[in-house]
């Protein structure tokens, strides 16, 4: 067993990577006379969505990005924001644009994310951004998945040759990690699993992984009799869990039982600083391959 488990750092290689976009969004600026312009669509008030648009926002300004956030009532029509959607499309002065996820019942998130444009889908959801993917041509990769490779190859881990196990199979992580991870590419060139909640003895599947990437979306999912001696877990979770001996009543976790499975591992996330400052760093990379940098 490791105990000299070392950080997978997302804080740091963000830094590192956003130093690079700042220096592109000057470039930019110099060649068409403005900076990249990102805008973001936020309906209704979730709480967490506000507080992801606000970073997203935030880390514009701190690259020198123009930024605009367009906000709408949680009671919006879908065919409100639609024609919103082919507002910005035609937008000649934007370079992309997010329209932040979950959405009210009323609207159909699959028909609002086809109706963005693929040219300025920096979320990198559009079918023919997610077909350019699987083909390996150039397009916006999902921000998450991006992210994460960003962070294997910030920190030099080695993946070619290795058994790469993800949990989770969803359309926005899951499935394109695979497909990513499978690549001839560094990061990439692994053979790939995808296990889910149906996955029988997954125990059994998890413990053959050199690189064990989860995104299931359930706090503390990964024990330490999960996962083998040595290996890089990436964890995608994350959640708060009330906690009375915080001043603030709660603590963040991930799908991963940080504390009991580090000590296992040769590389690990931190939840949070791991993943989550990946995610809009990889946003804002996508926001300036749009605007030509």
């Amino acid at each position: 067993m490791s105990t000299t488990y070392q950080l997978l750092d997302g804080k740091a290689c963000s830094k590192a990577v956003l130093e690079r976009i700042a220096k592109g969004a000057m470039e930019v600026k110099k060649k068409r006379g403005r900076p990249p312009h990102l805008a973001a669509v936020l309906v209704g008030d979730d709480p967490a969505s506000q507080t992801y648009v606000a970073s997203k926002v935030k880390a514009c300004e701190g690259v020198g990005f123009q930024s605009t956030l367009l906000r709408r009532p949680a009671d919006v029509t879908e065919g409100d924001l639609l024609e919103l959607v082919a507002s910005l499309n035609a937008d000649a002065s934007l370079d992309g644009f997010i329209v932040q996820l979950p959405l009210p019942k009323q609207i159909d998130e699959e028909r609002v994310t086809l109706a963005i444009a693929p040219g300025k889908d920096v979320d990198g959801f559009h079918p023919q951004n997610l077909g350019r993917m699987m083909l390996g041509l150039p397009g916006y990769l999902p921000a998450t998945p991006s992210g994460i490779l960003e962070l294997l190859k910030h920190h030099e881990v080695p993946t070619e040759g290795k058994h790469c196990v993800v949990v989770g199979r969803s359309n926005i992580v899951g499935t394109p990690m695979a497909v990513l991870m499978s690549r001839n590419a560094n990061p990439g060139n692994c053979t790939v699993t995808v296990a889910h909640s149906r996955t029988r003895d997954l125990r059994a599947i998890t413990r053959q992984a050199d690189i064990l990437i989860v995104a299931i979306g359930k706090a503390n999912f990964i024990g330490e009799d999960m996962v083998k001696d040595e290996a890089v877990v990436v964890d995608v979770g994350i959640h708060r869990l009330e906690d009375p001996t915080r001043k603030n009543g709660f603590r963040l976790c991930g799908d991963v039982d940080f504390d009991r499975v580090a000590p296992k591992c040769s590389w690990i996330t931190p939840v949070p600083g791991g993943v989550g400052p990946m995610t809009v760093t990889s946003l804002l990379l996508n926001t300036l391959k749009a605007a030509g940098g």
